[in-house]
């Protein structure tokens, strides 16, 4: 009955095994769903979805394919006074279970609909009409393992309704970062640094324990770095022009980095189109407000994780010209080009954060200076995805071999 919904939840990105597929058939056969397709909504997100990441892409795919057959919203006042009285709870016997036969979706809504126009009184307790008990596919507080529930508690929240309202969108990986996101990626950040340097000088006793058992008893103490935050960060973003459109989601990056305390050093810095002579410490790129690039680059240890934040989509000359900036007042006498090159040299754990959708960027205005750019720095879409990509490429060196 539930084949094409396999494949519609494996289309839609879900990564269901076989196992899990099974393990939900069989949940269903001991009526797990609770003869309803709310019921079946929550088993089939429980048994199936394996992080709230997914859980977007499972309540699309749950409501392209059951759309069809959601609680009728239409039905006759007459009908829901009926299914509103009261019925005991039904003893569920094994006979009852071996009695039906799975119905396939669309057999079940065009058996609803001719139920509709036929039935003239309230059922309860029957196996074929709209009612309540008994074993009817169509009522609720009976039993039939493949039916649709229409009334009882969720009557005004019918499973495709659940799915429809996308409560969980905002999990979805593909899609760009809220400040929520933005500060668990961040944390991650933290977790893979925390013991990559400083000195051993914490007695790892576990290790201290399993290499005396090898040296038959002869004791060998092992040291372990401490568990200290010693990550230290510098966030560059580009600010103005092309990146108004990003805007709201460079502030979302700005406060969830201001909100966190998992770095040891945090220092932020500003520039237009790409780096060149100064850095400023606002968004407004504002003389009365800047940091000399080079005067940075010198004073900070190599040590720290650069994340640069921009489209990285300018005119080519801005790039690679002496005098290519574009202020009109500023000239610099060195290619942008050369300052990011600077960059990399002196911090070697640099990635450059890009909020264009990366399908985009061979075909966008600024595809030549992209592609340059990717040409120093390892680049990354501004996703969670990207992100957990480009914090797994400034914990290791080789990934930053440009890409």
């Amino acid at each position: 009955m539930f084949t094409n919904f396999y494949y519609t939840l494996k289309n839609g990105g879900l990564p269901v095994s076989l196992n899990e597929w099974q393990t939900l058939l069989e949940a269903l056969e001991n009526g797990m769903a609770g003869s309803s397709l709310t019921g079946f909504y929550y088993l089939c997100r429980a048994l199936l979805v394996k992080t709230e990441a997914h859980y977007d892409r499972f309540d699309l795919a749950f409501a392209q394919y059951f759309r069809g057959i959601e609680t009728p919203e239409g039905l006759p006042e007459k009908i829901w006074e009926w299914l509103e009285k009261d019925v005991p709870s039904l003893m569920i016997t094994e006979m009852m279970k071996n009695n039906h036969r799975q119905l396939d979706l669309q057999e079940m809504y065009r058996m609803l609909e001719e139920r509709l126009k036929e039935q003239q009184e309230e059922h309860h307790g029957g196996n074929r009409w709209v009612g309540t008990g008994g074993t009817s596919p169509f009522g609720h507080s009976g039993y039939h393992p493949g039916g649709i529930r229409i009334g009882g508690e969720s009557r005004n929240m019918s499973a495709v309704k659940v799915a429809g309202m996308r409560k969980y969108q905002e999990f979805r990986t593909d899609e760009t970062l809220g400040v929520r996101q933005f500060q668990i990626a961040l944390r991650k950040l933290r977790q893979f640094s925390s013991r990559m340097e400083a000195a051993k000088t914490e007695l790892d006793l576990d290790g201290t324990v399993n290499k005396t058992c090898d040296n038959a008893g002869r004791l060998e103490l092992v040291w372990d770095r401490p568990r200290e935050n010693s990550l230290k960060v510098m966030l560059l973003m580009d600010a103005g022009g092309s990146m108004y459109s990003y805007s709201r989601l460079c502030n979302q990056l700005f406060t969830a980095v201001n909100k966190s305390n998992h770095f040891k050093d945090l220092k932020v810095f500003y520039f237009h189109n790409c780096i060149y002579d100064y850095l400023y410490n606002d968004s407004y790129c504002s003389l009365r407000n800047y940091a000399d690039t080079e005067y940075i680059i010198n004073s900070l240890s190599p040590d720290y994780r650069v994340i640069i934040v921009g489209d990285a989509s300018m005119a080519s000359y801005e790039l690679n010209q002496i005098g290519g900036i574009i202020e009109w007042n500023l000239h610099n006498d060195r290619p942008g080009k050369e300052w990011l090159k600077m960059l990399k040299r002196k911090f070697e754990y640099t990635v450059w954060l890009n909020p264009i959708a990366k399908k985009y960027w061979h075909i966008v205005d600024g595809a030549y200076t992209i592609r340059q750019i990717r040409e120093i720095f390892l680049m990354e879409e501004l996703t969670i995805d990207g992100l957990e990509a480009a914090i797994k490429g400034l914990m290791s060196r080789t990934a930053l071999t440009g890409v």
